[in-house]
């Protein structure tokens, strides 16, 4: 696992600053502190910061073919290397190295920019063929790791791991970007291809870049997408033996590891499915680590160490103080962007803890989009039902009514919180399922934004992020769309990004067996009726695993990695978050209504309503501010 960056002359004329590219590259020194390499010739520099797992003696980078004209930087693990340099020695390719850096290289002397189809794992790396003067970036198929660039108005493409790397280059500006904006107050995050800055972005997952001299423009071109393409109807018993020993393939593929290797262990089902199936592939002890919280409402660490105990783990726990919220500014620094999801603490403790055992941690993430786990997929469905019932026509007026006139009743118990399913139902299934993941729905965001930056976004929405993926989605089952959806969105913008940033703050690579790509387009293709059934998530990934965990472990009430944000807000960060809502430096950006921002910081306090997601997002962007912006 590493840190890459790159500068691109489009012009072809001028020589690289290498000064820039040293900046560019040691900004990410944690991503990979045990070698930093530099490579420039004219109109071309490359870095890479390395964190050796495989290959240790001779995985050095950048790496360049026999005759030079070819260099690479790589990001990430292709599990299947050893196949594929196997058939690419057949084709007559000569290795000087044992890396699978080496086998993208010659993958790409082989077959080009299709060379991406051929790679399971993930990555995300750059390639410049001198011969074809041609610049190529590839991001892995579900977007485990990150790639970021930028194209500015002087010719000058560059790239990297992470934001922070690219914002180093001196040209690019610091501009915010109103539309991100917009869509971080909506989503909690700045999805993908946006970032918070005007002029950089992401590359998507699944996306590849060619990039030659003289170039102007840069076009993302899609190589892969999750199918849903259902397959023919079988027998439960026999998926069920199916998804077992396809489990078992990719945990087994993705835990060779020249070095120290073990797993997180929640508690959860998906955590503890791949502990399992890491148990039946080794005759060592596997190396498990969790945390635990001194509050039981947060506590799942019992689970953990029952699944530790019946698979003879060597386990590493750790208690975390419920009031753990000492790494906001911390956070600030590693995500480069604002980042509103508050597990991201939790996320940091157990990749610190994990360091401290492995270089090597396989993860859980993943399983939930592929086997509706959810707990917002069972509401979304259960809308669904209504609106199947009851035309647009009807429910708009109807619906619509009920949700404006019904109060937002945070203090009741949840069966009388009618407001947002009423203002759902009357949305169609896409606006719908938007309104219920938002953070901060319309309604809010409206109030929050000055009448300034309303203007400035020109009537442009966050749902429209989900209405361009909902447009090319390869399904219209209602619940495989919002699968999808959190597949383009939800996935790589959050979940990935937050295991990313949190594990190579820690020089800790992180392994996602589940987010295999073969393993999601299997699961993709199984009815949308054995995911989630009567209720129950994951109903065919749970049924599949009752030989292997217990009864508890599988069918408790899922909690989640979540801390006391509204307890926190009210309580020991009251006086942080009145800061932050009302500082000089947030007003001053001339975004907010400043009357709304006191509203809620006051009704929150005071326990009136329920506003720790967006006073969390506001305490999020005003420390992004401060850390990233104006520091």
């Amino acid at each position: 696992m590493c840190g890459i960056v790159g500068i691109f002359d489009t012009t072809g004329q001028r020589e690289i600053d290498r000064a820039a590219l040293h900046r560019m590259n040691e900004s990410q020194f944690h991503r990979g502190p045990d070698e930093g390499e530099l490579y420039t010739e004219k109109a071309l520099g490359m870095g890479h910061r390395r964190l050796s797992v495989i290959d240790l003696a001779t995985g050095q980078q950048p790496l360049f073919s026999a005759d030079r004209s070819v260099v690479i930087v790589y990001n990430g693990e292709v599990y299947n290397y050893r196949e594929l340099m196997a058939e690419l020695k057949a084709m007559g390719h000569v290795f000087q190295t044992k890396s699978d850096t080496e086998v993208v290289l010659q993958a790409w002397l082989a077959w080009g920019p299709d060379c991406v189809r051929r790679l399971q794992g993930m990555f995300a790396f750059g390639i410049w063929d001198r011969n074809q003067q041609t610049m190529f970036l590839a991001r892995d198929h579900v977007g485990v790791k990150p790639m970021f660039y930028s194209l500015l108005p002087t010719g000058y493409f560059v790239f990297g791991s992470e934001l922070k790397s690219i914002m180093t280059f001196p040209e690019l500006s610091r501009k915010l970007n109103p539309r991100a904006v917009e869509e971080y107050f909506a989503f909690g995050y700045v999805p993908e291809p946006h970032t918070i800055f005007h002029n950089a972005f992401k590359l998507p997952p699944g996306h590849r870049v060619t990039l030659r001299i003289g170039d102007t423009a840069v076009a993302p071109e899609k190589y892969w997408d999750v199918p849903f393409k259902l397959a023919p109807a079988r027998a439960q018993r026999d998926i069920e033996e199916e998804l077992i020993s396809r489990l078992g393939e990719c945990v087994q593929s993705q835990m060779v590891s020249d070095v120290p290797l073990g797993a997180f262990l929640s508690g959860g089902v998906d955590s503890s499915a791949v502990v399992a199936m890491m148990a039946q592939q080794d005759k060592e002890a596997v190396v498990t680590c969790s945390i635990g919280f001194d509050d039981p409402e947060f506590d799942e660490s019992k689970y953990a160490n029952e699944v530790a105990q019946h698979y003879h783990t060597t386990h590493h726990a750790q208690v975390v103080d419920k009031d753990d919220y000492g790494l906001i500014d911390t956070l600030a620094h590693l995500y480069d962007e604002p980042f509103a999801d508050s597990s991201a603490i939790p996320t940091y403790r157990v990749c610190q803890l994990a360091r401290r055992r492995v270089t090597v941690a396989l993860s859980g993430d993943g399983g939930d989009e592929s086997f509706a786990g959810y707990r917002r997929y069972r509401y979304a469905t259960a809308e669904q039902r209504v609106r199947d019932k009851l035309p647009l026509g009807l429910r708009k007026p109807v619906f619509g009514a009920l949700g404006r006139l019904y109060p937002k009743a945070d203090w009741a118990p949840r069966m009388f919180r009618a407001k947002t399913t009423f203002e759902a139902l009357a949305r169609d299934t896409v606006e719908g399922y938007f309104h219920g993941v938002s953070i901060m729905p319309d309604r809010v965001r409206a109030q929050l934004f000055s009448d300034r930056f309303k203007s400035e976004l020109q009537g442009y929405s966050a749902i429209e992020v989900f209405s361009r993926h909902a447009a090319n989605s390869p399904t219209d089952d209602p619940l495989s769309l919002i699968q999808y959806l959190d597949f383009k969105t939800w996935l790589p913008g959050d979940i990935l990004t937050k295991v990313d940033r949190a594990s190579m703050a820690h020089s800790l690579e992180v392994r996602v067996p589940l987010l295999d790509h073969t393993f999601v387009e299997w699961a993709s293709g199984l009815p949308p009726d054995i995911k989630l059934r009567g209720g129950e998530g994951k109903y065919i990934f749970k049924k599949s695993l009752e030989p292997f965990l217990s009864h508890e472990v599988l069918y408790r009430a899922k909690k989640g990695f979540s801390i006391p944000l509204a307890t926190w807000l009210r309580g020991p960060l009251r006086e942080k978050v009145r800061s932050a809502a009302l500082s000089p430096m947030l007003l001053e950006t001339g975004i907010f209504n400043e009357a709304f921002l006191r509203e809620m910081v006051e009704q929150h306090i005071a326990g009136n309503k329920d506003y720790s997601a967006p006073l969390w997002s506001v305490l999020m962007f005003e420390t992004f501010l401060r850390v990233s912006v104006n520091a």
